[in-house]
């Protein structure tokens, strides 16, 4: 929960900026993920280093958010706290707002200000984080200048290049969340689950 407090402090400015969601699941898809036309992908260092990152949080978070069926997506461990829901939408939120801050565009089509509490609805939050994602992509592959200072909370400057290492830690320490919710009613991670199934069906070795 490091980014809760910031975000709403920070929230209402950056929400202005961000037209209201468009009609159609459609445009809205559309508009998150060309957010910015992505460069051609580089094959090794920071910007490659990033996108392995991004790109190993998002199946997991996506792939759990698949797993955790739809009843329980309201559930929350108490009064209070976030509910399943309210987790995935807060991380998508943090990729616009944060993907934004180290130097990306509005994310066009995206309404930032109450979008963590804006459904309960698992086909519509499972795209929101997935089009989250493909717009934080972007955000990396466009990035010329990673030294480049951007404004942070409470206006410190902040290299983009750990600006978007943040954003990482972001969600990585979301789906650590995840992952105990998810355990908490009754979901094991798909990732668990299959290599439980695989260490059971090899062959033990004789002795």
């Amino acid at each position: 929960m490091i980014l809760a407090a910031l975000l709403s402090a920070s929230l209402g400015v950056s929400a202005q900026t961000a037209p209201a969601a468009p009609s159609t699941s459609e445009d809205h898809s559309a508009h998150a993920a060309a957010a910015t036309a992505p460069a051609a992908k580089s094959a090794s260092g920071l910007k490659a280093e990033l996108e392995n990152e991004l790109s190993a949080v998002e199946k997991k978070l996506v792939a759990l958010a698949g797993a955790v069926p739809q009843e329980k997506y309201t559930w929350r461990p108490a009064e209070g706290v976030r509910s399943i829901a309210e987790v995935y939408l807060h991380v998508a939120q943090g990729n616009y707002l944060l993907g934004h801050m180290a130097g990306g565009p509005v994310a066009e089509g995206v309404q930032l200000k109450g979008m963590d509490k804006s459904t309960t609805d698992k086909e519509k939050i499972v795209a929101e984080l997935k089009r989250s994602f493909e717009y934080m992509h972007a955000v990396v592959e466009n990035t010329a200048d990673f030294d480049k200072q951007v404004k942070w909370f409470g206006g410190s400057d902040k290299s983009a290049r750990m600006a978007l290492i943040y954003t990482v830690i972001h969600q990585s320490e979301h789906l650590g969340q995840s992952i105990a919710y998810a355990r908490s009613v009754g979901v094991t991670p798909p990732w668990s689950e299959a290599q439980t199934k695989k260490d059971s069906e090899t062959p033990k070795e004789k002795k």
